[in-house]
Order: structure tokens, then C-alpha cells, then sequence
């Protein structure tokens, strides 16, 4: 199992995208024997967690049907999860996260914190496992038409506790509830960057807290002339690697990440600075 209390560092969970169109990595994992392999590897770079996925959620993206996404990520949990792995499933359908849990699945890992489907927070319910509930404004096809904030940390961190409540009314228990601020998700870049810098308030709503900044286009925009294409995805890792070392130290559960190696490497050395007498961390 694995623990649910913010430890010492944040645990790495791997991203799994069996999708064709994902921002990240271009449906480079999409064929299932593909996303399989992708999936050990992140394991053997270290992944806490693998987070597999078949519905991209990139600004505009079209969402697949309900079959199309059970074909995608199906066998994909069921090997995973078969060779020991710790598979969260991500989803906004309760029929595609029940069917990932009856192949292994051990976490549910929904965008749209249950909003998406009102059957979503009952059946977590019932399975009793952890749910990783994300600030959530709308589908990917306008939910950047719904980035406007009086402040947007004061506002996403309310909107966060209001939908916690709501899932403990819906029979989730508290301590199985994991909060994630949905960088990218109604969010401009300067939202994005608002609320890192006060990560730690949001972790201060005493739930366990998922940051997923990975390859994010605001990170890919850094040092970029005004008006000129951000970096590409791939070319984002280390930017990405930085906002793990900045989450550890802001007490951050977990971070959701595509290059494991390198931000595991970035948490050794939040390690290292946090060790007595200048010794090594783990």
C-alpha cells in the first residue's frame, strides 16, 4: 500500500498516456504493448506509481467513447498491476474507473474531481481506495474560457475544500482524499506560476497534495521571446524537474511527472539539503 501522509519526499508517479493525441508525448504509447513497456520502464527509473490514462485532456481535445477508452486502458492496468506495480487509473467515467479497478487498479486519479460523472464519487466510495481529486472548471474543449480568478490561489484553494466536502458527503472518506490544484486546467501561465509560489497554502488544506506540472506549456514558454512557440514537450523535463525539487519542499505528496529519472534525481538533492551535518540523503 501505499502511504496517503505527505513523507519526507514526495512519491513520483509515472504518466502512462495510452492515447493518440496527448500534448506530451504525441500517442507514442498508445498501442497497448507499447504503454505496457513504457509503463516498466517507469517503474525501473524508480515510478512509486504508474498513472494510466485514455482520454487526453489537452486544451480542445475531443473526448474518445466509453469503449474506446475501456480498449485503450484495460490491459494496459491489468499487466501493470499483475507485475506489482501501483496503478492509479486516470479518468473522468466511473464505468472506466470500475472496470480498472476490477483489473488492479488501486488508486483513481479523476481531473474533474467527480464533477464529470455523478456516479464517480459512490463507486470510490464503495472500493474504498484513495481519489486523487482535481480543481476542475470544465471539459478540455473551452475550459480556458474559464480562467478567471479574483485570486486564483485564494479561489482554486476554497473551490478545492468545497469539493473535498462534497466527496466526504458522498461517503469518500477524508483520509482517502488527495487534492490536486490542476495546473494547466483553467489556468494561463500566470495562474500556473501563482500558484506555485504558494503551493504551500493549498497543501495547508490538510489533504494530501499531487502536483502535475510535467511538460506543461507554461514551463515551456520560460526564457521564450514574447510571441514565439514555446519549447517542445520533450524539452521540458528539466523545467519540470524544478517545480518537483520546489513541491518536495513545500510538502507535496506526490508529483506526477513523464521523465521519472530526472526528477527523481531532483528530489535526492532536496534530500541532500535537508540532511544533518551536511550528509547524504537517501
Amino acid at each position: 500500500m501505499i502511504p496517503l501522509v505527505a513523507g519526507p519526499r514526495p512519491l513520483v508517479m509515472g504518466v502512462v498516456n495510452v492515447t493518440p493525441d496527448s500534448f506530451s508525448d504525441g500517442g507514442e504509447w498508445f498501442e497497448p504493448e507499447a504503454a505496457i513497456a513504457h509503463g516498466r520502464e517507469l517503474v525501473r527509473a524508480g515510478a512509486d506509481l504508474i498513472d494510466v490514462g485514455g482520454e487526453s485532456t489537452r486544451p480542445g481535445a475531443e473526448r474518445p467513447s466509453v469503449e474506446e477508452e475501456l480498449r485503450r486502458v484495460v490491459p494496459v492496468v491489468r499487466a501493470l498491476a499483475s507485475e506489482g506495480a501501483v496503478v492509479s487509473i486516470d479518468t473522468m467515467r466511473a464505468a472506466v474507473a470500475e472496470a480498472a479497478i476490477d483489473a488492479g487498479a488501486a488508486i483513481v486519479n479523476d481531473v474533474s474531481a467527480g464533477l464529470a460523472d455523478g456516479d464517480m464519487a459512490g463507486l470510490v466510495a464503495q472500493a474504498g481506495i484513495p481519489f486523487i481529486a482535481m480543481h476542475w472548471r470544465g471539459h478540455s474543449t473551452d475550459m480556458q474560457s474559464r480562467a478567471v480568478y479574483d485570486d486564483v490561489v485564494t479561489d482554486v484553494c476554497r473551490e478545492l475544500r468545497e469539493r473535498a466536502d462534497a466527496l466526504q458527503e458522498s461517503g469518500i472518506r477524508a483520509d482517502n482524499i488527495i487534492l490536486d490544484p490542476g495546473f494547466g486546467f483553467a489556468k494561463t501561465a500566470e495562474h500556473n506560476w501563482a500558484l506555485l509560489g504558494r503551493l504551500d497554502e493549498v497543501v495547508g488544506l490538510g489533504h494530501p497534495v499531487l502536483v502535475g506540472t510535467s511538460r506543461k506549456t507554461f514551463l515551456g514558454r520560460l526564457g521564450r521571446p514574447g510571441g514565439s512557440a514555446p519549447r517542445p514537450p520533450a524539452e521540458r523535463d528539466l523545467s519540470t524537474a524544478v517545480t518537483s525539487f520546489h513541491a518536495a519542499r513545500c510538502g507535496a505528496w506526490g508529483v506526477r511527472v513523464h521523465d521519472v529519472a530526472a526528477t527523481i534525481e531532483a528530489l535526492d538533492v532536496a534530500d541532500a539539503l535537508r540532511a544533518p551535518d551536511g550528509e547524504e540523503g537517501p
